[in-house]
């Protein structure tokens, strides 16, 4: 059996019972980060036999993987937070499992794309989840421009060193259009900052963001009240 477990993604109370019941019965738990993932493993007395399952090994640790499944272990699958498989590796190897009619099933859990579009006060009847936005210049552009046209909100992850520079793009593609930067959910520091792109731009450049972050536009047929970046 195959166990794809959500884990959280900030605040380790948001695990859920039923996670935990299944890390404590595992055979092995895959990991993408075993050391990042042992202090959550520690913190709730879990001992396991931990390997690594990340982008640099996926291939190969599959195939492992996939000859434990065939041998009747139980697997369980975490990343660094959140789902597994969702801009994290899982994919492949649920999709082998699919191939080959191994058993496997999803323990749900907390997720840093609707945590972060229930909190910035967005449309939530549609939605687009973009992943991470692309790092070349091209391709972040040609993104916030398609998000321009959208009329569900536009989600995407984005690294805190290339959020000013994706406010920059946003500020010339859509100037009017609020946005939202949710960062370090259900952390301490836990921001939902929300404005017009040069506003936040503005913000950003003074306050350089730390953590990891959530953008969101905005739908394009909603109507756009002047707004003026704010937190809580």
């Amino acid at each position: 059996m195959l166990s794809l477990v959500a884990t959280p993604i900030g605040n380790l109370g948001d695990i859920s019972l039923r996670a935990l019941e299944t890390l404590k019965s595992a055979d092995l738990i895959a990991a993408e980060d075993t050391r990042h993932s042992g202090i959550l493993l520690k913190h709730f007395e879990i001992r396991k036999p931990l390997v690594s399952y990340h982008a640099h090994n996926e291939a190969k640790r599959t195939s492992e993987l996939i000859l434990e499944l065939e041998a009747g272990r139980h697997v369980a699958l975490i990343t660094d937070a959140g789902m597994p498989g969702i801009s994290d590796p899982g994919h492949r190897l649920l999709n082998l499992c699919i191939e080959r009619n191994l058993p496997y099933t999803v323990i749900p859990g907390a997720s840093a794309v609707l945590t972060a579009l229930l909190g910035s006060g967005f449309n939530t009847e549609q939605f687009f989840f973009g992943g991470f936005l692309p790092v070349k210049s091209g391709g972040r552009l040609r993104e916030i421009t398609a998000a321009a046209e959208r009329a569900e909100t536009s989600i995407f992850f984005e690294s805190p060193y290339r959020l000013t520079k994706s406010l920059e793009v946003a500020a010339s593609a859509l100037p009017e259009r609020r946005m939202c930067v949710a960062r370090e959910l259900t952390k301490h520091f836990e921001e939902y900052r929300k404005g017009l792109p040069a506003e936040l731009l503005a913000y950003y450049i003074a306050h350089p963001p730390k953590g990891e972050i959530v953008l969101l536009i905005d739908a394009a047929s909603r109507k756009r009240p002047a707004s003026s970046a704010a937190a809580h």
